[in-house]
């Protein structure tokens, strides 16, 4: 592979500059996520964590660690770490969304059975933490634990706001910040941890981390609407779902009486007919909330390039900034 192709998605670019680590990381997952005496642990595991699969988040931190100096071996640890909990989060996801699909694959629920999701996913959670304490670093087990409890925190944010017509912004915000932006801020800050940079260096990755992650989610939402083969999703499926996302809740804010009630019949009760999501697109398209939430998605991505800006110079630098931009260049 060319590294100087600009065809090539950045993180294949960053993959193929971090193959190697990325090889010690797969080796250590694949290690880590045997049991002797639960034979289906790696089965499930392994259906899941071998579906492919960008591996975006810990690449992110085996990027800020090299980014930032870092010789020893540690990051590798962190890197399976942070793709454990993503895992873990996504056996769990599935269950409580009742999903079929992930990836264009059954789910693991749907080919063996809601309890052993869960419970393989419980299994991936202490492993994570087994992982992240052999770094003996407490700063770098005080990150990722407290990203694990906003994590989880988040989806039942997300549970309990679901349906919900009166959802507002600052609570989506605070969803996608839970469920999504905190993994990739811990992956990136933790990365700087190791390689122990000071305060303000730490302090830029995560914010990176974050704007990318919430970025990384919003266009996600989008995409549900304006169609893509980016998500593995198909067109509407967070509107069957009754998911209240980003467009949908900017175009409730501005409904008129008729179209309140549309939302009130389609997402709270759940009452949907044929034709409806083609009414919900008129209506996203009506209002504008498309574009504006794609305006949105955009500013997010600014500020992860503006923290990146004030990282030193690093060939590994310049990708990550190239990676910001083509989360947004989805819908761009």
């Amino acid at each position: 592979m060319s590294l100087d192709n600009p065809s090539i998605k950045p993180h294949d670019r960053l993959a193929e500059v971090l193959s190697d680590d990325m090889t010690a990381v797969n080796t250590l997952i694949r290690t880590r996520m045997a049991s002797e005496h639960a034979p289906r642990i790696p089965e499930v595991t392994a259906h899941l964590v071998e579906a492919g699969g960008k591996r975006l988040r810990p690449m992110l931190t085996l990027a800020a660690a090299r980014m930032c100096g870092y010789q020893g071996d540690d990051h590798v640890k962190l890197a399976a770490t942070v793709e454990f909990i993503h895992t873990a989060t996504l056996l769990h996801d599935d269950v409580v969304d009742e999903s079929e699909k992930r990836r264009g694959r059954p789910t693991a629920n749907l080919l063996w059975d809601n309890k052993s999701s869960v419970l393989v996913g419980d299994y991936l959670f202490a492993r994570s933490f087994q992982l992240m304490t052999e770094t003996n670093s407490i700063r770098v087990l005080r990150i990722l634990s407290n990203a694990a409890a906003t994590i989880a925190e988040g989806e039942v944010l997300q549970l309990t706001a679901a349906q919900d017509i009166t959802t507002t912004e600052a609570i989506y915000l605070q969803v996608v910040r839970g469920k999504t932006a905190a993994l990739f801020s811990a992956a990136t800050e933790v990365g700087g941890v190791i390689a122990d940079m000071d305060d303000a260096k730490v302090q830029a990755l995560f914010d990176y981390g974050d704007a990318l992650g919430i970025a990384f989610q919003i266009v996600d939402d989008l995409l549900d609407y304006w169609g893509s083969d980016a998500t593995g999703k198909n067109v509407g499926d967070d509107f069957r779902e009754r998911k209240l996302t980003l467009p949908v809740i900017k175009a409730i804010a501005l409904a008129d009486d008729a179209e309140r009630d549309f939302w009130t019949r389609t997402i709270a009760k759940g009452k949907q007919e044929d034709g409806d999501l083609e009414h919900a697109i008129a209506l996203l398209n009506k209002h504008g909330t498309l574009e504006a939430t794609r305006a949105e998605a955009n500013a997010w991505i600014s500020k992860a390039r503006q923290s990146l800006a004030t990282l030193p110079d690093h060939p590994i630098k310049d990708m990550l900034d190239d990676l910001a931009d083509y989360v947004v260049a989805r819908v761009n």
